[in-house]
């Protein structure tokens, strides 16, 4: 028998990490909140205005989406009890498959409980021990736990590089793998910018492979009637959308080809062995559907704020990624200035909550500033002031 097991507590190694973290200023706790409206929030019986939301659009709280979301359940009941193999897959799961299909311009649809699950267990259904995985250097957590679980060999190319990719490509053609596989997301969830998604599918159909691209963070508010900067494009296997960001509600969903949901009904553990969305949850998506192609007004509005904000930040002297998207980040480095910056601002009335590694790489701790239509030009200049004032002082 080891000798460390006798003289160790056998949870030594957790007491030992969250000092660790505590000490580098890593340490996550949860907060709780309760929600006023689309943009404020009550935190600790204060009032703030709420900047850290992905609701893009203040749909979790249009009326619409919760009429829809009581009307299913009064109809159908709190949960699909069952896989959707099994009992799961009721009427209006395939209908609202078949209207994702439809408003994306693909031949199908599948849904998925969260965009984590969907990417954790897709990629590793695509390619396997003897494949190649090429993904962005910036990837979401949930893509990366996808292609570790998938056991493939992989490789990162510099972000939004897709002269460093084609070379890659180059290389890994003749390197015998069973199949290739691009995944990159198409608006990056901690820097806002956005991907060259033509330039993605010119590379994929130049060397043959697969090309998955995370489409979460553009649904609702990028692309043809918000449908996101994948909708009515060919020459993309898989697309991913998430229902959690602009669409107001929890869930994702994909867009394929017929051949590729078949596929994935029958071969992917996280579709095959778990729960359906509750109808709940399908009601509310299925108004949010029929409702984001007549906001553009919003969409507009959205888009000149973030110009704005951005404009303002850089006049300030704040170091600003350069953000196509509502996130909008501002590097601040050091994980303590950056909860200094954090709490200052709660302190006023507004909740940025600080960004630290290892969500983002080492001394790029950040305010992931994030607008909505519904944060009005007073709430905006609000903060503006705000950041003036922590800057000049």
């Amino acid at each position: 028998m080891n000798s460390d097991l006798n003289h160790h507590n056998h949870l030594d190694f957790i007491t030992k990490e969250l000092q660790e973290r505590e000490k580098n200023n890593n340490i996550r706790q949860l907060n709780t909140i309760c929600p006023q409206d689309a943009v404020t929030i009550i935190k600790n019986a204060r009032s703030l205005i709420n900047f850290s939301s992905n609701d893009y659009l203040g749909l979790s709280k249009h009326p619409s989406l919760i009429l829809a979301s009581q009307n299913y359940t009064q109809k159908y009941g709190t949960g699909a009890t069952a896989s959707r193999l099994v009992t799961g897959t009721y009427d209006i799961h395939e209908k609202l498959e078949q209207k994702l299909a439809k408003v994306c311009n693909k031949e199908a649809s599948l849904l998925f409980n969260t965009g984590f699950q969907a990417n954790t267990t897709l990629i590793p259904s695509l390619v396997d021990q003897k494949s190649l995985v090429l993904c962005d250097r910036l990837v979401h957590n949930s893509i990366l736990q996808g292609i570790f679980l998938s056991k493939a060999r992989w490789k990162r190319y510099q972000h939004n590089d897709l002269s460093h990719l084609d070379k890659l490509l180059k290389k890994a053609v003749l390197e015998g793998y069973n199949r290739i596989l691009i995944v990159t997301e198409t608006v990056f969830s901690m820097e806002g910018d956005c991907c060259d998604v033509d330039g993605l599918i010119q590379l994929s159909q130049q060397y043959n492979t697969l090309l998955y691209l995370d489409d979460a963070h553009a649904f609702g508010i990028m692309g043809e009637k918000g449908m996101g900067l994948t909708a009515n494009k060919s020459g993309i296997d898989i697309s991913l959308g998430t229902f959690g960001k602009a669409i107001g509600s929890f869930g994702a969903f994909i867009t394929t080809s017929k051949l590729m949901r078949d596929y994935l009904i029958n071969c992917c553990p996280g579709f095959i062995y778990t729960t359906a969305l509750p109808p709940a949850v399908i009601g509310s998506i299925d108004a949010a559907i029929d409702l984001v192609p007549s906001l553009d007004q919003e969409r507009t509005y959205l888009g000149e704020q973030i110009n704005y904000v951005q404009n303002k930040l850089r006049d300030l002297g704040y170091q600003v990624c350069n953000s196509s998207s509502p996130i909008i980040p501002v590097i601040i480095g050091d994980e303590e200035k950056a909860l200094d910056l954090s709490q200052y601002l709660e302190k006023n009335g507004i909740l940025a909550t600080a960004i630290r590694p290892p969500t983002v790489p080492k001394n790029t701790a950040r305010i992931r500033f994030v607008l909505s239509s519904k944060h009005q030009p007073e709430h905006i200049n609000y903060l503006i002031y705000l950041l003036k004032n922590y800057h000049d002082s």
